[in-house]
């Protein structure tokens, strides 16, 4: 088992006693949560190790956004409690059989306030957008409905260890062996497929490295001399590039983390592949560690290009960056993982109307697994 990193104790402020002490505006929880965000951010450009540890959680949760992982590893922290592992609001658990023990204190993450609209199309050839079931102008066209963010509020969740009640099983990742390692690879090279890329193993090599991605003729060679785990691994790493360092990568180019800038580039692509492969239940620590550990360094580098860069459109501070990196790495994992799909729930709660199937790799959330005696019947799917 690999060594959990140590990491040194936090500076930032109590976010939970902001968030308990008083009612709260929603505005002013929101600034609350973005401060506390900024300084994880800030905390994680000074240690590696913490960027590490940030990215287990989003290995665990990776159906929740990065900025949303890091808060709810912060404020269980300062309680003192374990990592989150299952989270979801109160009404949710209770539709699961659950229900929040008495006296806990809700996690608080930032969710999307949204609004229905109608798109239309004006006889003049311009584009307005109506609230659902407003009428619309005479001669005005209708061209569909859309959900559009309107601001951002604070939502109140639970980690399962604050509820009681009906056990959740919940499927557990084991690690990818030789023998599962080929069904991982072809569900990557089936996401490299569905961005217009083929997958080659090849003996040549392109430079030093052991993975490669062209963009000009949109493939993806991988080392022939790796063995299954290891050509899994450098796929899940050129699948970041993928994903990220196109030449149409606007954002990253702001930065400097553009495929042309390989510091940031490697981390934010290593970045995914540890991801991917710590949800399939593969912890590659060691391997990632030369990546990982140049995280920090990578991010003020960029910091200072941006800096130094003529256009006015970059971003203004390292935590700006390091929030920008987040979000476009657990993004790009999440859309590897969905597609993958490894054992888990990545934090929410499985749907009500999944029966999941008992085996070996199954596990009871918040609670012992019973034993036989418990006369436990889950119906398969």
């Amino acid at each position: 088992m690999a060594a959990v990193p140590e990491v040194p104790a936090s500076t930032s402020p109590d976010l939970n006693s902001a968030l308990e002490t008083r009612r709260l505006r929603p505005e002013e929880r929101v600034a609350l949560l973005m401060d506390g965000l900024h300084s994880i951010l800030e905390e994680t450009v000074e240690s590696p190790l913490r960027w590490q540890v940030l990215l287990d959680a989003s290995a665990n949760l990776w159906r929740y956004s990065g900025g949303n992982v890091a808060l709810l590893m912060m404020q269980m922290a300062q309680r003192g409690t374990e990592e989150p592992t299952l989270v979801a609001g109160y009404k949710e658990w209770e539709r699961h059989g659950r229900t929040v023990l008495r006296g806990e204190y809700a996690l608080w993450v930032i969710a999307p306030r949204t609004a229905r609209v109608q798109q239309l199309l004006l006889p003049d050839g311009t584009r307005q957008r109506v609230p659902v079931g407003d009428k619309p102008p005479l001669g005005a066209i209708d061209e569909g409905k859309k959900t559009l963010i309107t601001g951002w509020r604070g939502q109140a969740v639970f980690d399962v260890s604050q509820t009681e009640g009906a056990p959740l099983l919940v499927p557990k990742p084991t690690g990818v062996s030789s023998a599962l390692a080929p069904q991982l690879w072809e569900s990557l090279a089936g996401v490299a497929r569905a961005h217009g890329f083929s997958v080659q193993v090849t003996d040549a090599q392109y430079g030093l490295t052991s993975g490669f991605t062209d963009f000009a003729q949109r493939k993806v060679r991988v080392g022939g001399w790796l063995n299954a785990e290891e050509r899994t691994a450098v796929l899940a790493h050129e699948l970041g590039h993928v994903l990220l360092h196109g030449p149409d990568d606007k954002v990253g180019k702001l930065y400097g983390s553009s495929v042309d800038h390989r510091g940031l580039a490697e981390v934010e692509a290593e970045s995914v592949a540890y991801t991917v492969l710590k949800a399939h239940g593969t912890d590659r620590g060691p391997q990632s560690a030369s990546y990982l550990s140049g995280w920090a360094d990578a991010v003020i580098e960029a910091e200072q290009s941006a800096a130094d860069a003529s256009s006015g459109k970059t971003p203004a501070s390292r935590v700006d960056i390091a929030k920008s990196v987040l979000g476009r790495v657990t993004a790009a994992s999440k859309e590897i993982l969905e597609a993958t799909d490894p054992p888990g729930s990545g934090g929410k709660v499985p749907s009500v109307e999944a029966a999941p199937r008992v085996d070996s790799q199954d596990s009871y959330a918040g609670m012992n697994q019973p034993g036989p005696s418990r006369g436990l019947e889950i119906e398969g799917p």
